[in-house]
């Protein structure tokens, strides 16, 4: 059942915001209607969380998604380094204070399933905020103007925090709730339904897993372990929806940006030719196209499916003109479309992945077990379910149904890769295999002019910067824990 997002103003408790400003920051700055913590209800605060949360990985995905290949500035534009700015903003104004606000409530209630979500949507605001920059302010992060300049944790202590929220919330939704509060209307993913919301605890633990087994902090037999209590069906699906009055960012991006001549962006050759046969050549004769392909895309009716090469001016790979943007009434640029947090298909690619490697599994190995095959024929099915498209005769054609005996890290990963389109945990997936062309087929850096003011040139790019604002504000730390946007995060290394 689809989740919609009703009217949410977002609360901001300027009262346990934390980022480094002056004490005049917070005596001029609060709104004259801001409300106080004992006016507010736990109620009032979590639909505009959600909110936000969904908002700050979209934000973040508007450089990482072209860090990935998924599109391109119009015409083919390669991005250069960000602060991804937006998604601080959320994070740090937004979600934290307002959770803060959240467990304090719950705390007083009893409300253990209330504080059990709360603890969950503040490790995936710390994961995507700890991806993106590294050393991240948290253990000081809501202290608001009794420390107005908040220490950074290190990645590695943000994990641990992340697997520690998680598993407190694991525990907590596993057990019983007395307190009488119980989630409803304002949980904007599953209506109040706590055990697809402990499903997603362990789905969610196990992609944070899965990030730090090259690393040697966990091993793919954890991630196997933790992903069997997740997910079960496509009905757990992490899904916000949005309705003809609160409409989906990506279609006024995108859609309504290109219908009245603003800027836009177009769909990358990465991810167009991953599904149009290029790099996997369809071998049964049947299948031309990915079902998903259209989508996502729009060809303007074209034979050929060309999409922009990352840094070039229009061009597809074979030279000639490129043609592929945003699909009008695609699966994520439609008025009502959903963003997508994780999914059951997600899941099955983490299992299939973990299940490759635990098999002792590489990136240039062959072969794998039937567990790890399944996986990844599952992901496949839950994906074609998920986005509405008949995948009965792509998964017959002997291209995509390989046979466990020749199934490659590069078959889990591009089917990862085209699913997970316009979710910001492909940038992770990237930094994980170190942008491998045996991992990920064809992918090659974007173009660019080498130059001496491309400091950059032919380097990758790993991570944001801090934004301005944070500098401005708290800017001795900021300095402590500032690399360069091409410097590998924690878990990279």
């Amino acid at each position: 059942m689809r989740k919609y997002i009703y009217k949410i103003i977002i609360l901001s408790l300027f009262i346990t915001v934390f980022t480094a400003c002056s004490d005049d920051y917070f005596d001029v700055n609060t709104p004259s209607n801001t409300a106080k913590l004992d006016q507010l209800r736990m109620q009032d605060l979590l639909a505009p969380v959600i909110h936000s949360t969904m908002e700050g990985q979209r934000s973040a995905e508007l450089s990482f998604g072209n860090y990935v290949q998924n599109f391109v500035f119009q015409g083919g534009g390669a991005a250069g380094q960000t602060t991804a700015s937006g998604l601080w903003t959320q994070v740090y104004l937004y979600i934290l204070p307002n959770i803060d606000a959240i467990n304090e409530k719950a705390l007083e209630n009893g409300a253990v399933h209330y504080k059990a979500v709360a603890d969950i949507l503040t490790a995936i605001n710390l994961g995507i905020a700890t991806d993106t920059w590294d050393n991240i302010p948290y253990s000081d992060a809501t202290d608001g103007p009794d420390n107005n300049f908040p220490a950074f944790d290190t990645q590695e202590q943000i994990y641990a925090s992340i697997f520690s929220l998680l598993d407190n919330a694991i525990n907590a939704l596993e057990g019983p709730d007395d307190s009488g509060f119980t989630l409803g209307s304002e949980d904007l993913i599953y209506g109040g339904d706590t055990d697809k919301w402990l499903r997603a605890a362990y789905t969610i633990k196990a992609r944070y897993q899965l990030h730090l087994v090259q690393k040697g902090e966990t091993t793919a037999a954890d991630v196997l372990t933790t992903i069997a209590n997740g997910f079960t069906s496509s009905e757990d699906d992490f899904l916000m929806y949005y309705d003809d009055k609160n409409i989906n960012p990506w279609y006024s991006a995108e859609v309504l940006a290109k219908n009245t001549g603003n800027a836009h962006n177009d769909i990358a050759s990465q991810l167009v030719s991953s599904m149009n046969g290029d790099y996997f050549p369809f071998e049964s004769g049947t299948v031309s196209i990915d079902p998903r392909l259209p989508i996502f895309a729009d060809n303007g009716g074209e034979a050929e499916w060309k999409g922009y090469v990352s840094g070039s001016v229009g061009l597809a790979p074979d030279g000639t003109d490129a043609n592929t943007g945003f699909a009008v009434d695609g699966f994520y640029t439609s008025i009502d479309a959903p963003l997508m947090l994780i999914s059951y298909a997600e899941a099955m690619f983490i299992k299939a992945e973990a299940a490759f490697l635990a098999n002792g599994g590489n990136a240039t190995s062959i072969g794998t077990t039937t567990d790890a095959y399944n996986a990844y024929l599952d992901g496949i099915t839950a994906s074609m379910q998920m986005y509405g498209v008949d995948g009965t005769d792509y998964l017959a054609d002997t291209a995509i149904n390989v046979g466990e005996s020749n199934l490659m890290l590069q078959h889990i990963m591009k089917e990862k890769y085209i699913h997970n389109f316009l979710n910001p945990e492909t940038f992770v997936d990237f930094r994980r295999y170190n942008f491998s062309d045996e991992v990920f087929k064809g992918l090659t850096i974007r173009e660019e002019e080498a130059s001496d003011d491309n400091e950059y040139f032919g380097q990758w790019f790993r991570r944001a910067e801090y934004p301005s604002s944070e500098v401005n504000r708290n800017e001795e730390n900021v300095l402590l824990n500032q690399q360069t946007p091409v410097t590998p995060v924690w878990w990279d290394n």
